[in-house]
């Protein structure tokens, strides 16, 4: 049973030429799963997740034949009742938390605001549930990390602490738009095995937004490519290397490898897309 259903989405901006579509006619389904969205810069894969976070302002506009997560459907929801869904039931977790966090809260206290904004239990209880998402995403010594400003943890740990704040209200839908690109090899790893333990042990439905072609084929259940605004190929686990659509092809073959002994790498040939 599919969590979230899009059919024909599409984002639009105006311009002084007239309006511009940046995401032009998406449909796809998740489930339960782990769905990978890759593509270069400015092919639509930001924008497709805050569109369904409904977090395009103004003059933006979104449009869809469906647009329903969990049975409701997104596109009638006032402000309101969205912004009682974004947090609650559906979650997006950005890519630095230097540009998340609030400079002058402690981090704990900007985790229990997250509930209070949702009205969950009383203060006490939210303390208490505040420390578990912490350790949830594997900090070792929650009480002390609560008590710091977002500059005095690292960005590994400033994107774990981002991670606890969506997930202390344990939503159903969580996206990652690029959680691990600011991140050393190691923490990225880290980062994406808690992403995956709270995938399996709290049944999430998980979106990871990505320019890192060989992370979402190694990691994800479904992949889907974007390029200028469409989804030109969907592809299984672990199959991104059996693409067909000259883009992917493209993409894939840009990639340089370990035992590399080409003298240049290829050049996308965008005349042939």
């Amino acid at each position: 049973m599919s969590l979230l259903s899009v059919e024909n989405l599409r984002v639009t901006f105006p311009s002084d030429h007239g309006p511009v579509e940046v995401v032009k006619g998406l449909t796809f389904d998740l489930g339960r799963e782990r769905l990978g969205i890759v593509g270069e810069s400015g092919s639509g894969k930001s924008m497709t997740g805050r569109a369904i976070m409904g977090l395009i302002p103004s003059p933006g506009r979104v449009t869809a034949d469906r647009l329903e997560f969990d049975g409701t459907d997104l596109l009638h929801l006032s402000n309101a009742e969205m912004r009682q869904m974004r947090g609650a039931r559906m979650s997006m977790v950005l890519q630095d938390p230097k540009f998340s966090l609030n400079p002058v809260i402690r981090v704990g206290t900007q985790i229990e605001e997250a509930m209070a904004v949702h009205g969950a239990a009383r203060q006490s209880e939210r303390r208490h549930r505040m420390m578990d998402a912490l350790r949830a995403v594997r900090i070792d010594d929650p009480e002390r990390v609560a008590h710091l400003y977002p500059h005095e943890v690292s960005g590994g740990m400033g994107q774990r602490v981002m991670i606890a704040m969506m997930v202390v209200m344990e939503p159903a839908l969580m996206i990652a738009d690029e959680p691990t690109s600011a991140l050393d090899a190691s923490v990225r790893g880290q980062v994406l095995d808690i992403l995956d333990d709270l995938v399996q042990r709290r049944g999430m439905g998980l979106m990871l937004i990505s320019h890192d072609l060989n992370m979402v084929a190694r990691w994800c259940d479904r992949i889907l490519v974007m390029y200028q605004g469409k989804i030109v190929e969907e592809l299984g686990s672990g199959e991104l290397y059996k693409a067909q659509h000259p883009y992917t092809r493209g993409l894939v073959a840009s990639l340089p490898t370990i035992d590399e002994h080409r003298p240049r790498l290829p050049v996308l040939d965008r005349g042939a897309l």
